[in-house]
C-alpha cells in the first residue's frame, strides 16, 4: 500500500523546525506585548464575500490564488488568505472599532494556491499587526518602528532595507491610472503578458512587475507622487519625519503600490536580497476605507503582515538563531538497572518540582547502561544523571557531565542532588 504525503506546499514542522519557531515567535511576542499590542485569534475558514469584497475581485488572490469551496449548506467559504479583513471582521463584528482605538497582532496560517517555490508555500503562516482609529502619521510610523525593532532584536537589522512610498486617495489612484493607461497603451506590445492583462484590470499592479523590459518602459512614465494631493503628500512627510528621528533608515520608492485593492496613503515593505526571487519579509500600509468597505463606519487602520516561513529561512540564511535555541535538555536522567524503573520515575518528577525551568528528560523503555549513555549523548544533554542500584541504595546519585571534558562526574547525596545540578548549569 502507497504512504500517505502531505499536500504540495503544504509542509511538515519537524521538531528541529519547530523549536526555531518558538525562539521566533516569543520573540514576536514579547516585543509586541512592549508595545502594548493585544493578541486577537479568528477563524481559518471565512465567508468567501469578505475576500471578494476586501481584496478586490480583479486581484490575483481572488481570481487564481484562493482556497474556495462550497460547505453542505451551499455557502461559499475560503481559507483565508491573509489576516486584515478576517481581523477587520471579527472586531467589527464584537464592537471593538466604535469611537475606540485598539493595537492588535495575531499569528497562524494563512492558505493560497501558487506554485510552491523557496520562501513561497501555499499553506504560510504569517503575523499580523493592526492599529485601528488613530488617524496620524504617528501611528504610521509606530508600526513601521515595532518591525523594525523586531529585526534589530533578531540580529537581522542590517541584512532589511525599507522602502516606503504613499500611494495617495482614491480619487489620486484613479487618476494617475488613467495618465499610467495611457502611457502604455501606446507600448502595449512591449509589456509582458502579465501587465498587458493588468492594464485592463489593474494598471497600478503593473509597477509591481518583475519584467525586466516592463521596468524599462516605466521608467519615463508618469510619476504617482505627481497625482497626490498635498495633504496625502503632508501625511506621508509626517511618517517620514518620525522615522528620521527614530534613526530608522529607508528608501522612497514610487513604483511600490502593493497588490491589494484595500491601501492608501502609507505603504511600505521590509525586502532583503538575501533569499533570492523571494525577498519581501515583511509589508503593510494603510488602509482607511476598508472598515467601512465591510460594512461597518469610516475607521483609519494601519497594519502590516510578516512571512514566518520567510524570516525563519533569513534567520537560517544568516545563522542569526541564537545557539541555544537547538541545544538539548540540560539533564538526562538514567537508570541501568530495570528494577529502580519506579524510583527513576519519581526521582525526575522530584527534579523537575525543585527545578521547574530545567528542562530533564528521563530513559524510558530500559536498555544496557552502555545503550542509555548513547541516547543521552545523542539527546544534547549537559548532565547525566545515574541512579543504579547501588546509588539508590546510598541514597545518592552519580552525576557525569556529558559537555564539558574539564568537568569531573561527582556522586552526591540525594539531599544534595539538585544543590550540585544547579550550581553546574549556572557555570
Amino acid at each position: 500500500m502507497a504512504k500517505i504525503t502531505a499536500i504540495r506546499g503544504m509542509n511538515d514542522n519537524l521538531p528541529g523546525q519547530t523549536v526555531r519557531w518558538q525562539y521566533l515567535e516569543s520573540t514576536l511576542e514579547r516585543i509586541l506585548t512592549s508595545y502594548n499590542y493585544s493578541e486577537i485569534r479568528f477563524p481559518i475558514l471565512e465567508r468567501t464575500e469578505l475576500f471578494k469584497r476586501s481584496i478586490g475581485e480583479v486581484t490575483d488572490i481572488v481570481e487564481k490564488e484562493m482556497y474556495t469551496f462550497d460547505d453542505r449548506n451551499g455557502d461559499s467559504l475560503t481559507l483565508r488568505p491573509e489576516g486584515t479583513a478576517a481581523c477587520v471582521r471579527a472586531c467589527e463584528e464584537h464592537g471593538l472599532l466604535y469611537n475606540q482605538t485598539q493595537r492588535l497582532w495575531y499569528m497562524g496560517p494563512m492558505f493560497r494556491y501558487e506554485r510552491p517555490q523557496k520562501g513561497r508555500l501555499r499553506q504560510f503562516h504569517q503575523l499580523g499587526v493592526e492599529a485601528f482609529g488613530m488617524q496620524g502619521p504617528d501611528i504610521d510610523a509606530e508600526v513601521i518602528l515595532v518591525s523594525a525593532r523586531l529585526w534589530r532584536e533578531l540580529g537581522i537589522d542590517q541584512h532589511l532595507t525599507l522602502q516606503l512610498n504613499t500611494i495617495g486617495t482614491s480619487i489620486n489612484r484613479r487618476d494617475y491610472g488613467k495618465a499610467l493607461v495611457d502611457y502604455l497603451s501606446d507600448r502595449h506590445s512591449e509589456l509582458d503578458a502579465d501587465s498587458q492583462r493588468r492594464l485592463e484590470s489593474n494598471p497600478l499592479r503593473i509597477l509591481d512587475s518583475k519584467d525586466p523590459n516592463t521596468q524599462a518602459l516605466l521608467m519615463d512614465a508618469p510619476k504617482l507622487h505627481d497625482f497626490v494631493d498635498p495633504d496625502s503628500m503632508a501625511h506621508f512627510q509626517g511618517v517620514c519625519a518620525i522615522l528620521d528621528a527614530c534613526g530608522v533608515n529607508y528608501e522612497v520608492n514610487q513604483r511600490l503600490v502593493r497588490g491589494l485593492d484595500y491601501y492608501c496613503n502609507t505603504v511600505f515593505e521590509w525586502v532583503t536580497d538575501q533569499l533570492g526571487a523571494q525577498g519581501t519579509v515583511c509589508a503593510g500600509g494603510r488602509y482607511d476605507g476598508l472598515v467601512k468597505q465591510l460594512g461597518g463606519r469610516d475607521t483609519p487602520a494601519v497594519g502590516f503582515a510578516m512571512g514566518i516561513e520567510r524570516c525563519s529561512l533569513l534567520l537560517e540564511t544568516l545563522q542569526a538563531y541564537p545557539s541555544d535555541v537547538d541545544a538539548g535538555p540540560d539533564i538526562f536522567v538514567m537508570a541501568p538497572d530495570d528494577k529502580v524503573g519506579v524510583e527513576l520515575m519519581s526521582l525526575v518528577e522530584s527534579l523537575r518540582r525543585a527545578m521547574p525551568s530545567v528542562q530533564c528528560v528521563a530513559n524510558c523503555g530500559g536498555g544496557s547502561f552502555k545503550s542509555q549513555m548513547k541516547r543521552a549523548d545523542k539527546s544534547g544533554a549537559q548532565f547525566a544523571v545515574i541512579a543504579g542500584e547501588r546509588e539508590l541504595a546510598d541514597n545518592s546519585v552519580l552525576i557525569k557531565p556529558l559537555r564539558d571534558a574539564s568537568l569531573l562526574q561527582q556522586q552526591v547525596a540525594r539531599e544534595d542532588m539538585v544543590n550540585a545540578l544547579q550550581i553546574l548549569l549556572a557555570k
